[in-house]
C-alpha cells in the first residue's frame, strides 16, 4: 500500500490553519490587526529549527524558491490566496469611486516611490562601503557599488498592496475615503515600483556586460502597465455587463460566484503576461465587478458574501508563508543588523510621509 500524496499537505494546512486562528485571536484580544497574528506565527514556526536542529518541517517553504513537492503545493494555496485578498478588496470599491480619488492617489504613490528610494539609497550609501569579496567573483573587476544603492533604493519602492488591503480590511476601513486613496496609490505603487526596477535592472545589467542602458524596453512596461487597466476598464464597462446578462440565464447553481472567479483568474493571468504582479489582476477585476452586474441572477446573497469563505480559507495561508520565510538566523551577522534596522527606519519614514500625503489630501 502506498501513503496518499496530500497527507503532508493536509498536515501542514492543520497546523498553518490552526495557528493562523490562534495568532489572529491573540492579536485581536491585544486591539492589533488579526493579519499580525498571522505573519507572527508564522515566523515562530519558521524558526523552530534554531531551537531543535531536527524540526525541520517547515524547510521546504524557507527555500528562495519552492520548486517541487507538497511545498509547492502550500506554496501556490497561498499565493492563490493573495489574489483573492484584493478580489474580495476590489468587490469593496468600484471604477467610479476610485477615480473620484485617482489625482491623490497617483500623488501618494510618487511620495510612496520617491521617499523609500532615497532613503533606501542613502542607508545602503552608509553602511555598505565595497561589493562584497564573494560576490565580486562573479561580477567584472570594475563593477561599482553604485549598483547595490540603486537596487537596494528601488526594493524599499515597493508596496505590499496584499498586507495594506489586508490591514484595512481587519480594521473596517475598507469604505472610508482615505483607504481608498492609499488602496489606489498602493496599486499604482506596484506599477511604478515595476518600472522602477526595470530601470535600475537594466543600469545594473549594461554595467556587468559593458552595454549601453536601452529605454525601448522601458517604455514597453510603462506602455502596457498603462494599457492593462484601460482594457480592464474597458471590459468592466463593455464586455462584462453582457457577459454576466447571458450567464445569468444558465440554469446551473453557483454561477455567480464561478463567473466572477472567471474574471478574476482571467485578469490576474493577463497582468502576469504583460509584466505586472497578479494581484493587480485581481484588483482590477474586483473593482469593475458591481451588484448590479448580477441583479439577474438567481442568488439572493452579495457576492462578496459568497467570496468571504473562500477567502478565509485560502487568504491566512499568504500571511502565515511570508512569516514562516524569514529566516532570524541572518540576523547573527552584526552588519546584516546594521543594515536592516537602517533599512526599517527609512522604510518606516517613507511611509509616514506617505501617511502624510494621504491626510493632506
Amino acid at each position: 500500500m502506498h501513503g496518499d500524496p496530500l497527507a503532508p499537505v493536509l498536515l501542514i494546512l492543520l497546523i498553518v490553519l490552526a495557528a493562523a486562528k490562534l495568532g489572529s485571536e491573540i492579536f485581536e484580544r491585544l486591539g492589533q490587526p488579526a493579519v499580525l497574528g498571522e505573519l507572527i506565527v508564522g515566523l515562530v514556526l519558521g524558526n523552530l529549527v534554531l531551537l531543535n536542529p531536527d524540526w525541520t518541517l517547515f524547510e521546504p517553504l524557507r527555500a528562495a524558491n519552492v520548486t517541487g513537492g507538497w511545498a509547492l503545493i502550500i506554496d501556490s494555496l497561498a499565493r492563490l490566496g493573495v489574489i483573492l485578498l484584493l478580489f474580495e478588496v476590489g468587490l469593496e470599491s468600484t471604477v467610479s469611486e476610485m477615480a473620484k480619488v485617482g489625482t491623490s492617489s497617483l500623488l501618494v504613490a510618487l511620495v510612496g516611490v520617491i521617499a523609500p528610494f532615497i532613503l533606501g539609497f542613502g542607508v545602503s550609501y552608509l553602511f555598505i562601503k565595497e561589493v562584497p569579496a564573494d560576490v565580486l567573483v562573479h561580477l567584472p573587476s570594475d563593477f561599482s557599488v553604485m549598483n547595490i544603492h540603486l537596487f537596494i533604493g528601488a526594493t524599499l519602492c515597493a508596496t505590499s498592496v496584499g498586507i495594506t488591503a489586508r490591514v484595512l480590511k481587519d480594521l473596517g476601513k475598507l469604505q472610508t475615503k482615505e483607504a481608498k486613496i492609499v488602496l489606489g496609490a498602493a496599486v499604482i505603487d506596484d506599477v511604478l515600483g515595476l518600472i522602477v526596477l526595470a530601470v535600475v535592472s537594466a543600469i545594473v545589467s549594461a554595467s556587468i556586460t559593458g552595454s549601453e542602458v536601452g529605454t525601448l524596453s522601458l517604455v514597453r512596461i510603462a506602455g502596457t502597465a498603462i494599457g492593462f487597466f484601460v482594457v480592464a476598464i474597458a471590459l468592466g464597462v463593455l464586455v462584462v455587463p453582457r457577459m454576466l446578462h447571458y450567464l445569468a440565464k444558465l440554469r446551473t447553481g453557483g454561477m455567480m460566484v464561478i463567473s466572477s472567479l472567471l474574471l478574476c483568474f482571467l485578469l490576474s493571468w493577463l497582468a502576469d503576461a504583460v509584466g505586472l504582479a497578479t494581484i493587480v489582476g485581481a484588483f482590477a477585476a474586483g473593482l469593475i465587478l458591481e451588484e448590479v452586474h448580477f441583479k439577474e441572477f438567481k442568488e439572493t446573497i452579495h457576492l462578496h458574501e459568497l467570496i468571504r469563505p473562500i477567502s478565509t480559507l485560502f487568504v491566512p495561508i499568504f500571511f502565515v508563508l511570508m512569516g514562516i520565510q524569514v529566516r532570524l538566523e541572518t540576523f547573527a551577522d552584526s552588519s546584516v543588523i546594521g543594515l536592516a534596522l537602517g533599512l526599517t527606519v527609512a522604510a518606516i519614514i517613507g511611509k509616514q510621509m506617505c501617511g502624510l500625503a494621504v491626510v493632506e489630501k
